[in-house]
Protein backbone atom coordinates (compact mmCIF):
# COMPACT_ATOMS: atom_id res chain seq x y z
CA UNK A 1 0.00 0.00 0.00
CA UNK A 2 1.27 3.36 -0.82
CA UNK A 3 0.16 6.21 1.46
CA UNK A 4 2.17 9.38 3.03
CA UNK A 5 -0.06 9.02 5.63
CA UNK A 6 -1.00 5.76 7.45
CA UNK A 7 -2.34 7.41 10.70
CA UNK A 8 -5.16 8.58 8.80
CA UNK A 9 -6.75 5.69 8.96
CA UNK A 10 -7.70 5.99 12.61
CA UNK A 11 -9.96 7.99 11.60
CA UNK A 12 -10.81 7.26 8.20
CA UNK A 13 -13.39 4.60 8.20
CA UNK A 14 -15.08 4.47 4.90
CA UNK A 15 -13.39 3.49 1.87
CA UNK A 16 -13.84 2.52 -1.62
CA UNK A 17 -12.01 -0.26 -3.26
CA UNK A 18 -11.39 0.02 -6.99
CA UNK A 19 -10.74 -3.49 -8.87
CA UNK A 20 -8.60 -3.96 -11.96
CA UNK A 21 -11.97 -4.89 -13.96
CA UNK A 22 -13.35 -0.99 -12.79
CA UNK A 23 -16.02 -2.02 -10.60
CA UNK A 24 -16.33 -0.46 -7.26
CA UNK A 25 -16.93 -2.04 -3.95
CA UNK A 26 -17.84 0.44 -0.65
CA UNK A 27 -15.27 -0.78 2.44
CA UNK A 28 -15.93 -0.46 5.95
CA UNK A 29 -12.45 -0.14 8.05
CA UNK A 30 -12.81 -2.13 11.68
CA UNK A 31 -9.49 -1.52 12.53
CA UNK A 32 -6.23 -1.13 11.55
CA UNK A 33 -2.17 -2.11 12.78
CA UNK A 34 1.67 -2.10 11.21
CA UNK A 35 3.68 -5.02 11.17
CA UNK A 36 7.01 -4.64 9.47
CA UNK A 37 6.70 -1.36 8.04
CA UNK A 38 3.50 -2.20 6.55
CA UNK A 39 -0.53 -0.97 7.58
CA UNK A 40 -2.38 -3.96 7.93
CA UNK A 41 -6.33 -3.18 7.19
CA UNK A 42 -9.00 -5.34 8.51
CA UNK A 43 -12.68 -4.40 7.10
CA UNK A 44 -15.61 -5.38 7.73
CA UNK A 45 -17.00 -8.82 6.52
CA UNK A 46 -13.29 -9.90 5.35
CA UNK A 47 -13.01 -12.52 7.84
CA UNK A 48 -11.34 -15.37 5.94
CA UNK A 49 -8.44 -15.96 3.38
CA UNK A 50 -10.98 -16.76 0.83
CA UNK A 51 -12.79 -13.36 1.38
CA UNK A 52 -9.54 -11.47 1.17
CA UNK A 53 -8.55 -12.93 -1.67
CA UNK A 54 -11.41 -10.90 -3.20
CA UNK A 55 -9.69 -7.72 -2.54
CA UNK A 56 -6.16 -8.60 -4.28
CA UNK A 57 -5.58 -5.79 -6.60
CA UNK A 58 -7.91 -3.64 -5.07
CA UNK A 59 -7.23 0.29 -4.90
CA UNK A 60 -7.98 1.99 -1.98
CA UNK A 61 -9.48 5.29 -2.58
CA UNK A 62 -10.82 7.84 -0.60
CA UNK A 63 -12.95 10.66 -1.54
CA UNK A 64 -11.31 13.80 -2.60
CA UNK A 65 -12.42 16.27 0.01
CA UNK A 66 -11.11 13.39 2.81
CA UNK A 67 -7.54 13.65 1.09
CA UNK A 68 -4.63 15.15 3.44
CA UNK A 69 -2.66 18.19 2.39
CA UNK A 70 0.20 17.78 0.48
CA UNK A 71 3.67 18.92 0.85
CA UNK A 72 5.14 21.10 -2.30
CA UNK A 73 6.16 18.75 -5.10
CA UNK A 74 4.01 16.11 -4.14
CA UNK A 75 0.51 14.65 -5.99
CA UNK A 76 -1.73 12.36 -5.75
CA UNK A 77 -1.70 9.28 -8.40
CA UNK A 78 -5.30 10.13 -9.62
CA UNK A 79 -3.61 13.71 -9.88
CA UNK A 80 -1.00 12.61 -11.91
CA UNK A 81 -3.07 10.07 -14.45
CA UNK A 82 -4.37 11.87 -17.45
CA UNK A 83 -1.79 14.46 -17.30
CA UNK A 84 0.49 15.11 -20.72
CA UNK A 85 3.79 15.53 -20.12
CA UNK A 86 5.87 17.94 -21.80
CA UNK A 87 9.71 18.82 -22.47
CA UNK A 88 10.14 21.94 -23.72
CA UNK A 89 8.31 22.50 -26.78
CA UNK A 90 8.66 18.34 -27.59
CA UNK A 91 5.05 16.72 -26.41
CA UNK A 92 5.91 13.49 -24.90
CA UNK A 93 2.74 11.79 -23.71
CA UNK A 94 -0.07 10.95 -21.64
CA UNK A 95 0.58 9.32 -17.65
CA UNK A 96 -1.67 5.91 -18.20
CA UNK A 97 -0.44 4.86 -14.66
CA UNK A 98 2.35 5.30 -11.65
CA UNK A 99 4.57 2.93 -10.51
CA UNK A 100 6.25 2.66 -7.27
CA UNK A 101 9.69 0.52 -5.54
CA UNK A 102 12.13 0.82 -8.82
CA UNK A 103 13.79 3.21 -6.77
CA UNK A 104 13.61 6.63 -4.80
CA UNK A 105 11.35 8.39 -7.72
CA UNK A 106 7.68 6.83 -8.36
CA UNK A 107 7.82 6.00 -12.30
CA UNK A 108 5.19 8.10 -14.53
CA UNK A 109 4.03 5.56 -17.15
CA UNK A 110 3.87 7.91 -19.97
CA UNK A 111 1.75 6.54 -23.15
CA UNK A 112 3.10 8.54 -26.16
CA UNK A 113 1.05 8.79 -29.34
CA UNK A 114 2.75 5.93 -31.34
CA UNK A 115 1.25 3.81 -28.17
CA UNK A 116 4.49 2.43 -26.86
CA UNK A 117 5.01 3.75 -23.19
CA UNK A 118 7.89 5.30 -21.65
CA UNK A 119 8.96 5.64 -17.98
CA UNK A 120 10.21 8.89 -16.62
CA UNK A 121 10.85 9.49 -13.02
CA UNK A 122 8.74 11.79 -11.12
CA UNK A 123 11.92 13.36 -9.59
CA UNK A 124 11.64 17.06 -8.39
CA UNK A 125 14.53 17.78 -10.37
CA UNK A 126 13.19 16.91 -13.14
CA UNK A 127 10.22 19.20 -12.83
CA UNK A 128 9.84 22.35 -14.19
CA UNK A 129 6.01 23.31 -14.18
CA UNK A 130 4.06 20.71 -12.46
CA UNK A 131 0.03 23.04 -13.30
CA UNK A 132 -2.03 19.42 -11.93
CA UNK A 133 -4.89 21.14 -12.48
CA UNK A 134 -4.34 22.41 -16.26
CA UNK A 135 -3.78 18.43 -16.85
CA UNK A 136 -0.18 18.80 -18.04
CA UNK A 137 3.43 18.98 -16.53
CA UNK A 138 6.21 20.22 -17.55
CA UNK A 139 9.34 18.89 -17.41
CA UNK A 140 13.26 19.04 -18.09
CA UNK A 141 14.47 15.70 -18.39
CA UNK A 142 17.95 14.25 -19.14
CA UNK A 143 19.46 14.15 -22.45
CA UNK A 144 18.86 10.86 -23.87
CA UNK A 145 16.30 9.51 -21.01
CA UNK A 146 13.24 8.45 -24.12
CA UNK A 147 16.10 7.50 -26.54
CA UNK A 148 17.36 4.63 -24.11
CA UNK A 149 13.46 3.40 -23.99
CA UNK A 150 12.95 3.59 -27.23
CA UNK A 151 11.62 0.54 -29.12
CA UNK A 152 14.57 -1.25 -31.18
CA UNK A 153 14.43 -0.62 -35.13
CA UNK A 154 14.31 -3.40 -37.48
CA UNK A 155 18.13 -3.28 -37.91
CA UNK A 156 18.95 -3.58 -34.27
CA UNK A 157 16.57 -6.67 -34.19
CA UNK A 158 18.18 -8.26 -36.61
CA UNK A 159 21.94 -7.60 -35.51
CA UNK A 160 20.75 -8.86 -31.52
CA UNK A 161 19.36 -11.67 -32.98
CA UNK A 162 22.65 -12.27 -35.39
CA UNK A 163 24.88 -11.29 -32.22
CA UNK A 164 22.70 -13.92 -29.70
CA UNK A 165 22.72 -17.06 -32.55
CA UNK A 166 26.90 -16.06 -32.89
CA UNK A 167 27.33 -16.90 -28.99
CA UNK A 168 25.23 -19.83 -29.12
CA UNK A 169 27.76 -21.01 -31.42
CA UNK A 170 30.58 -20.03 -30.03
CA UNK A 171 29.47 -21.25 -26.60
CA UNK A 172 29.96 -24.56 -26.56
CA UNK A 173 33.83 -24.43 -28.11
CA UNK A 174 34.70 -22.15 -25.27
CA UNK A 175 33.14 -25.14 -22.86
CA UNK A 176 35.22 -27.51 -24.70
CA UNK A 177 38.88 -25.83 -23.99
CA UNK A 178 38.31 -26.14 -20.09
Amino acid sequence: MHTSFPERFTERRELVGLAPDGSRRQLQLEEHWFHKGHVILKFAGVDNISDTERLAGMELQIPEQQRAELEAGAAYISDLVGCSVVDGDRSIGTISEVRFGAGEAPLLVVRRESGDEVLIPYAEAFLKNPALAARRIEMTLPEGLLELQAPLSEEEKRRQKLEAQEARKAEPRKQGHK
